[in-house]
């Protein structure tokens, strides 16, 4: 089960042209509750942004959800485990629960997963959270990830699993995410 002290949330490419190409997939409300409950749990955050440079930056509406402590990387690779900025504040981290999901699910996020696994991660993909153009390459890559060792969660489901109970100090708000 997931928990709050060993979790990164980690955000793969959420940017301008990309979330314009998903159309009505548009995963952007669900990726500022997933953000924004981050920030109030305190759970640390790492964002990529695929050449921004051609592609844009990430959605100012998700920006906003950060802190001043949310490093955002630049990339080319599509695994952001193929840079080294990215790979090293993971591991300084020291947490082992990657939550994860973004655009173009089926590329970025579907390759960071794999080796996120191969290098003995827990690996949580939020598919309500996560788009790709095409619907199929979407399906496709959950497909693909049913395969491997990730587990398939969504917003709601993760933000409940965080809590724990309604006891949590943070319960209310995290709560009125979802209302």
């Amino acid at each position: 089960m997931l928990e709050i002290s060993n979790s990164v949330l980690v955000i793969i490419d959420v940017q301008e042209k990309l979330v314009k190409a998903v159309g009505k997939y548009s995963p952007v409300d669900k990726a500022c509750k997933m953000a924004e409950a981050a920030k109030i749990l305190n759970i640390p955050v790492i964002v990529t942004e695929q050449y921004p440079a051609g592609l844009g930056e990430t959605v100012c509406e998700l920006k906003e959800k950060f802190t001043d402590a949310t490093p955002v990387i630049e990339k080319t690779a599509f695994s952001a485990l193929l840079t080294p900025e990215f790979k090293n504040i993971l591991e300084k981290m020291g947490r082992k629960q990657v939550v994860i999901f973004g655009i173009e699910a089926h590329i970025c996020v579907y390759q960071t997963i794999l080796d996120l696994i191969s290098s003995g991660y827990e690996v949580y993909f939020v598919k309500d959270a996560s788009a790709s153009r095409n619907k199929y390459e979407f399906k496709t890559c959950v497909e693909l990830l049913k395969q491997t060792n990730t587990k398939i969660t969504c917003v709601e489901i993760t933000l409940f699993e965080w809590l724990k109970t309604s006891k949590h100090e943070d319960f209310k708000v995290i709560q009125s995410f979802i209302k």
